[in-house]
């Protein structure tokens, strides 16, 4: 159930993402101002980062999450609003709370892990993202029907769409057995922040969090852009980041698994090499196969070290660190990620398709030699 909700958030943002350049080059005062809306979307996720651990430490998963889903809807109607007024300002606000909503729905996969039983936490996350499957079909259908709802102003359907999600999301909630709160030591009585960074493990999760997510991102949000240049139709680019969601959601069936069989450090360190062979065949050709291909190593490279290092934060800090602790991640996972979707065009175009992946093996190569160094540390917090 709490896949399911994490599956329909997603479909929100895939619908939101699916729609707002287009309504930004109808509503935006200058041409500058055309991909505004998305880059509000994830500064809006960026900004509920931390406050959202917080809030959630105080008030329970549960209330926490509802109030995610409430702010998603007001966003939702903000944006309907505004499509109706032609207002771009007040559109730009819309999808600000439509991103303060999915940054609360971060934290699903954390509360996945605590209403797992002992033992069972890796296969928990790894079946909690199984969920993106649902999304992955869900939205871009979602996108495409809901254009007939509203004949007169066809975009104003898909906001009309992502609220009724967001409202069945909420119901569902209801039916979620969860903790009720993580109790007023993990707000209060936590360790500096300094000293969390400091906890064995911590350091090297958040930095292969962070990692396998910005450069997902960023390859993700080029390739489009870069098959454009190629003479590929955007029916094309389309079928390549099917691949590419695909790669990301459909391993988690078995992820759980596989950490359990071949540890997390392995699999993070499976996943650093899925991540090179993307940027390898993406520097060697220029062919459908290189993109379909390219991308669909990106996801499942991106699924294998994601889940991992999800899997090695929740076992490297202390229970009163909780609340701190996740929102330190978050915010430094989905701060990378804003950045880079902010930069990602202009990259691009800076320095072109084949250099744009060669600067991401640096990163890559980082992750993979803080974890084949620290492999007696890591197993030692694994046991």
């Amino acid at each position: 159930m709490l896949s399911l909700c994490q599956a329909l958030l997603t479909t929100g943002s895939i619908v939101l993402i699916s729609v707002a350049g287009l309504i930004g080059q109808s509503l935006a005062p200058l041409s500058s101002l055309i991909t505004l809306p998305v880059a509000t979307q994830y500064i809006g996720l960026m900004a509920a980062a931390l406050p959202a651990s917080f809030v959630m430490a105080k008030i329970g998963r549960k209330r926490g999450f509802a109030l995610g889903n409430l702010i998603g809807i007001l966003g939702a109607a903000l944006c309907f609003l505004a499509l109706g007024l032609s207002a771009f300002w007040t559109f730009t606000l819309g999808t600000f709370f439509l991103g303060v909503g999915f940054g609360f729905g971060t934290y699903y996969r954390f509360a996945a892990v605590e209403v797992a039983a002992r033992g069972h936490q890796s296969k928990a996350i790894s079946l909690f993202m199984s969920g993106g499957v649902l999304a992955a079909i869900l939205g871009p259908n979602l996108a495409m029907v809901s254009q007939y709802w509203l004949p007169d102003n066809a975009f104003q359907g898909a906001f009309l769409g992502i609220g009724v999600v967001y409202c069945i999301s909420l119901i569902t909630l209801k039916f979620i057995a969860m903790p009720d709160r993580l109790g007023p030591s993990t707000v209060f009585h936590a360790n500096p922040t300094l000293k969390i960074l400091q906890y064995p493990g911590f350091f090297a999760a958040v930095l292969a969090g962070t990692v396998s997510y910005t450069v997902m991102t960023l390859l993700m949000t080029v390739t489009p852009m870069a098959m454009l240049r190629c003479g590929f139709e955007f029916s094309d680019s389309a079928v390549v980041i099917k691949w590419h969601v695909l790669g990301m959601f459909v391993p988690a069936f078995f992820t759980g698994h596989l950490i359990n069989l071949v540890g997390t450090r392995n699999t993070i360190l499976l996943g650093g090499l899925l991540f090179v062979a993307c940027i390898f065949v993406n520097y060697n050709g220029f062919t459908l196969w290189h993109f379909k291909s390219a991308l669909l190593l990106l996801g499942v490279g991106w699924n294998f070290m994601f889940i991992g290092a999800t899997n090695l934060l929740t076992n490297s800090y202390l229970p009163e660190n909780k609340a701190k602790a996740q929102a330190i991640n978050e915010l430094v996972i989905f701060g990378s990620a804003t950045l880079t979707s902010l930069l990602s065009g202009w990259l691009e175009i800076s320095v072109g398709w084949k250099m744009l992946n060669v600067l991401m093996l640096p990163f890559i190569i980082t992750v993979i030699w803080v974890f084949l160094t620290n492999g007696k540390e890591l197993r030692r917090l694994a046991a």
